[in-house]
């Protein structure tokens, strides 16, 4: 075991421990790291005290040796509104980054990785691939639906209405205290429930481990699982990397199609793929959205709530849907393939357990996970859509698009950052037929921010949410709704097109084309050739901005962060 070897180079190590609390016999254990992002820092870390708990007493009880580390992420949700939220996306490479020196200051023969959300979840992946030690991802759950089915991502219309004196502040505080009843990742299909089911549609997570409701007790069950796996890891010696190929990736974007899963899952799995030495160019999210239906009504695109996926079978669930797609003879963590791992859950009770909590909700599972000659659409959520305006590429979840939008010409409304689009917005300075562009915002910009406050204003307005696309080179919310168009790159601060668009220019979107074009100037309609010419003229009078920031970490982000569809993070 490396721990042993390691134990021989650094005498002191021994005696560190012993000081920490450890026992002479416990010294010759197989050691194993419990990593989680355990803090007060939301109610998707809140909890994960109880399962490092169960995690270290199985590992303690099965001969090993747990030692807990820490660190913990920031919240999307809290970081919304101010620059706060320009620290989101970079917080991922340093939380990778800090279990990368935890693990390899120290020696460890294993790990259990545990986490739930946004950003914590693709950092232990990154982390995971970048280590390449035995280790199992153990997902922090999700947190119940409020009354009524209230979640957190309707406060964004909520408030949204509440600035246009649509409810009174009593309604619009009633809707914020309920909207988190309970700890666990928000209840919707967001960046943090899509990204613990890209974990285990990957191979790292345990079968049926993703989203599991923090109040059926069922988490501590499976975090205890999760730890006596690693336990036999180290013994089997499976990696991380003999998991992560490229069947194993695109088993996961299969997942994502049927589940319309969160557009950001395009930043951080290509950034999960770069530690495993592999590239996941976005357009075999294209090719596999094409092919693979949207199964899941669970919102923002569908129905329920993100509670109930897990009582309809989970990610195990939608894999049997889509079973004739998926790689089965691709390896997992369980040390068996993922056909495997689908048979052996229909013999050990794993669905009627999950099914027992249907019957009080008064619900099925077929209305929650369609069946796949039943899909709610013949296609998956995502499209990559390219043309003169955004080369490299752009992103639009367009299951959640209006039909009326889907090939649209559009006039340019055009703002060097949100606050401003979103004011605009509120009040009612945006008309019908215009296309809101936020620029300035990509990664090397201001470090990607969401933008979660303008796109709910935009589909919260009846009048809007039909006839007005937002455009940016930012990210949105994995909670957005609407017609929004994300990641467009080259980003403005690096001389993409997007930084020469000005008010007035006519943008053609066309969805089913995947195809994202200038096309007249001044609302007048030119030719390719003149529409070239003009954006020409324009560059040369063009200035690439200064950078935002000066010292800090966002200095060394902006400045080493590959482009957004290459996902965005640090070189």
């Amino acid at each position: 075991m490396k721990s042993q070897e390691l134990r021989k180079l650094a005498p002191e190590l021994d005696s560190l421990r012993l000081g920490s609390g450890w026992k002479i016999e416990e010294l010759s254990r197989p050691q194993i790291i419990v990593e989680s992002s355990y803090g007060h820092s939301h109610p998707g870390s809140a909890h994960l005290d109880t399962l490092v708990k169960a995690a270290g007493e199985a590992i303690y009880e099965g001969g090993g040796r747990p030692a807990n580390y820490y660190v913990t992420d920031i919240c999307d949700g809290e970081a919304q509104g101010h620059d706060g939220m320009n620290y989101s996306l970079v917080s991922r490479d340093m939380m990778a980054a800090m279990i990368e020196i935890h693990v390899n200051a120290t020696p460890f023969d294993a790990g259990v990785f545990i986490t739930s959300c946004d950003k914590s979840v693709p950092a232990h992946l990154m982390a995971m691939a970048r280590l390449n030690m035995p280790a199992v991802f153990m997902p922090g759950g999700i947190m119940k639906a409020g009354p009524n089915l209230l979640t957190l991502e309707q406060i964004g219309k909520y408030s949204a209405m509440y600035a246009r004196k649509e409810i009174t502040e009593e309604q619009f505080m009633a809707y914020k205290r309920d909207a988190c009843p309970s700890c666990g990742a928000c209840s919707f299909m967001g960046t943090a429930s899509t990204m613990q089911i890209m974990g285990e549609a990957l191979g790292l997570a345990l079968p049926g481990s993703a989203l599991i409701p923090f109040q059926t007790g069922e988490l501590e069950l499976a975090a205890q699982r999760a730890a006596i796996r690693a336990l036999e890891l180290v013994k089997e010696g499976i990696k991380p990397l003999d998991i992560l190929t490229q069947k194993a990736f695109e088993n996961a974007i299969m997942v994502h199609a049927a589940i319309a899963g969160s557009s950001n899952s395009l930043l951080h799995m290509p950034a999960i793929a770069h530690e495993a030495g592999l590239e996941l160019p976005p357009e075999w999210f294209d090719e596999i959205h094409r092919k693979v239906p949207f199964l899941l009504n669970i919102r923002p695109s569908g129905y329920w709530p993100g509670e109930y996926f897990w009582y309809a079978g989970g990610t195990p669930a939608i894999m049997e849907e889509i079973r004739e797609f998926l790689h089965l003879d691709a390896l997992t963590v369980t040390g068996k393939t993922v056909g495997e791992n689908l048979e052996e859950l229909k013999q050990n009770g794993y669905y009627e357990n999950c099914y027992r909590y249907l019957p009080a909700l008064n619900v099925t599972k077929e209305e929650i996970i369609k069946p796949i000659h039943q899909p709610i659409r013949a296609q998956g959520a995502i499209a990559i859509l390219k043309g003169n305006l955004a080369p490299e590429g752009a992103v639009v979840k367009h299951s959640a698009v209006s039909p009326k939008l889907m090939e649209v010409t559009l006039r340019a409304r055009v703002f060097d950052n949100e606050e401003s689009a979103l004011q605009a917005v509120l009040q009612k300075q945006i008309v019908p037929g215009e296309a809101v562009f936020i620029r300035y915002e990509g990664p090397k910009g201001s470090g990607m921010p969401e933008m979660f406050y303008t796109t709910e204003a935009i589909a919260s307005d009846a009048e809007l949410i039909e006839s007005v696309a937002l455009i940016t080179d930012g990210r949105f919310s994995g909670a957005t709704r609407g017609p929004a168009i994300g990641h467009v790159s080259p980003e403005a601060s690096e001389g993409g097109p997007i930084a020469l668009v000005e008010d007035g220019d006519l943008i053609r979107v066309d969805i089913p084309a995947r195809s994202l074009n200038i096309i007249g100037i001044n609302g007048e309609e030119k030719s390719p050739q003149e529409i070239s010419r003009i954006l020409a003229e324009r560059r040369k009078e063009w200035l690439k901005p200064e950078p935002m920031y000066k010292k800090g970490i966002l200095r060394t982000y902006t400045r080493n962060c590959v482009s957004p569809m290459k996902g965005g993070y640090m070189e």
